[in-house]
């Protein structure tokens, strides 16, 4: 039996099984392995701790969105022997493939920066909205605060959807508003980065709103550790930012598997090449979404424009022809700013996010411009995600990025 085994049943995974499921006979088993049962619709996350989405409502069940035809394993993955092509598995069982793909997503490691998880706070004033688990006891904590300082913390990149600890702030800083107690507490931004986004234009877009709101920026933070005793965020340089709620991102690598496998570079992400998403070093394998080393946002906009690429040369490679797709690395997401308003960004390798309309030059999305349809967008995404994208639909969106609609600066 030729097998293509497909590690992770998130995004990536289960989009390309289903695309791959419909273009390959019988002759083939697809395989998709994960070791919980529940899918996360995780940018729901970003909403738990303003009461603006129900924990239990972004998990379903795994299993039910994988076409007829495709195998659903769960288990435990405890290394990888490319040159084998084996998996093995937690319990010692093994199994063989001829064609992987690496889906397994990244993981967060508050354990890695000394005071954090392993610090009494945890939990009680310090709070990551990344798990379910950490949004939901950080909307009980966020309900408390009367006043005080409210500091919005990146650790280090990369990180899963870079922009959402600066919609966490927009909405925190909304809330408080809303709240009539704004003026009580102190908002402030601290990021590794020496802006509030990596590329110049966004960051000016964004800095003024951050600005305007009258949120705190601290920039070229490089984080050390939590000062538990002292409620305080430490830096390598000495800066100690003081806190009463702390809501952070912690570093992400990628899986322990990876990690204990020939396969992965020094975070434990999978090494490919950034156009065709085939592995560097192992010919029979392919990787997809924040698994792997893209040069991009580890963002679930990647996974949905690089699933078709990764699907047809895969398809390609076993019958043998050269590989006929390229990714681009377009990427596009949007920015909840609070007010119901959102921005959106579109960009990829080489193309920085520019202002603009999308997907025409007639709208009716503002490209980092604030807008009430933009946020319309978001919400309405998430019933796009589990209709549409997880079966394996195409979008009306092209995959590639396009200039149509942006104003190009000089």
């Amino acid at each position: 039996m030729k097998r293509i085994l497909i590690l992770g049943g998130g995004t990536g995974g289960t989009i390309v099984a289903n695309r791959l499921r419909r273009e390959l006979d019988g002759e083939w088993n697809i395989t998709v392995i994960d070791r919980s049962p529940g899918h996360h619709y995780q940018p729901g996350y970003l909403f738990i701790p303003f009461s603006s989405s129900s924990p239990e409502k972004i998990v379903k069940d795994r299993a039910s969105f994988f076409s007829a035809g495709i195998d659903y394993v769960e288990k435990v993955v405890s290394r990888l022997e490319c040159a084998n092509n084996k998996v093995i598995f937690e319990d010692g069982e093994e199994m063989e493939y001829t064609w992987l793909v690496v889906a397994s997503g990244t993981r967060i490691r508050p354990d890695l920066t000394p005071g954090m998880k392993d610090g009494e706070l945890w939990g009680k004033d310090v709070f990551d909205f990344y798990t379910k688990e950490g949004a939901t006891a950080l909307r009980e904590r966020l309900s408390a605060l009367e006043e005080g300082k409210l500091v919005v913390h990146v650790t280090d990149m990369p990180i899963k959807c870079p922009v959402a600890p600066l919609e966490f702030t927009l909405l925190a800083e909304d809330m408080l508003r809303k709240r009539r107690i704004r003026h009580k507490v102190d908002v402030t931004y601290v990021t590794p980065l020496d802006a509030p986004f990596t590329k110049p234009i966004a960051s000016r877009e964004l800095s003024s709103l951050l600005e305007e709101r009258s949120i705190f920026v601290e920039t070229d933070f490089a984080t050390e550790s939590i000062d538990n005793e002292n409620h305080e965020v430490v830096s390598y340089d000495g800066r100690r930012i003081p806190f009463d709620v702390l809501v952070t991102v912690p570093l992400h690598t990628g899986q322990a598997f990876i990690e204990d496998s020939d396969i992965g570079d020094e975070m434990h992400f999978v090494p490919v090449d950034k156009y065709t998403l085939r592995s560097t070093e192992w010919d029979n394998v392919f990787g997809i979404g924040d698994a792997t080393n893209l040069p991009t946002s580890k963002a679930g906009a990647v996974v949905h424009f690089s699933a078709p690429v990764v699907v047809e040369n895969l398809l390609a490679a076993i019958d043998g022809r050269e590989l006929p797709e390229k990714f681009d690395g377009h990427a596009n997401c949007f920015i909840e700013s609070g007010r119901g308003e959102a921005l959106l960004l579109d960009f990829n390798y080489d193309q920085e996010p520019l202002t603009g309309h999308f997907p025409t030059p007639a709208g009716p999305m503002t490209l980092l411009g604030r807008s009430k349809i933009n946020h319309m967008g978001k919400l309405a995404f998430e019933q796009i995600y589990w209709r549409v994208l997880l079966p394996g639909h195409d979008m009306p969106i092209p995959d590639k990025m396009s200039m149509w609609g942006k104003k190009e600066e000089n």
